[in-house]
């Protein structure tokens, strides 16, 4: 049994590709997933597997499109990815104290890591030098001045590296790995 998070990409933003989140838990219930809980409004929800996580993707894109027609990429990791992505975060002790930081720190979750050639042509560290920082399928961003006038890594990731990406604010995370701990 492994404790998992899936991140679905772009919905309930802005009006665009509605998604209730009871429907997403019951899409997620039909696939065999237990213990399903919706975190937020913005496409989250842990569960339980019997399975590996890795073919849950092409399953979940998949129902969600068939049973709801909402196309949206999606991405999963388990509770020891997410541990992970938190205890490594790299602007810990640059925001440790700063008010609002938890909402001011963004966690790019991609699906792969970049090759060293897309490194070299597309380094998004090169966009906020010493604001952004790569990981093991994240790329974390330090936005002090807020998500809005931070430059758009995600848009770099997606357009030029051509792949799946899906952004949440360490306030998001510390509430997911929490409920992926119980």
């Amino acid at each position: 049994m492994t404790r998992c998070v899936v991140l679905v990409r772009g919905i309930n933003v802005g009006g665009a590709k509605k998604l209730a989140m009871a429907d997403l838990a019951r899409v997620l219930g039909g696939l065999g997933l237990t213990d399903v809980r919706t975190v937020l409004n913005s496409g989250n929800a842990v569960f339980t597997t019997r399975g590996a996580p890795e073919p849950l993707v092409p399953a979940v894109e998949a129902a969600l499109q068939a049973e709801l027609g909402v196309r949206a990429s999606c991405l999963v990791r388990t509770a020891a990815e997410v541990a992970a992505v938190l205890a490594a975060d790299p602007f810990t002790e640059r925001t440790a104290g700063v008010d609002g930081a938890g909402s001011r720190m963004t966690y790019l979750f991609t699906e792969a890591d970049p090759t060293p050639a897309q490194l070299a042509d597309d380094d998004p560290r090169a966009l906020d030098p010493g604001r952004i920082a790569l990981g093991p399928r994240v790329v974390y961003q330090w936005c002090p001045d807020g998500v809005l006038a931070a430059p758009d890594v995600s848009r770099l990731v997606l357009r030029r590296w051509g792949l799946a990406v899906t952004g949440r604010n360490r306030n998001t995370v510390e509430k997911l790995a929490t409920l992926l701990a119980t």
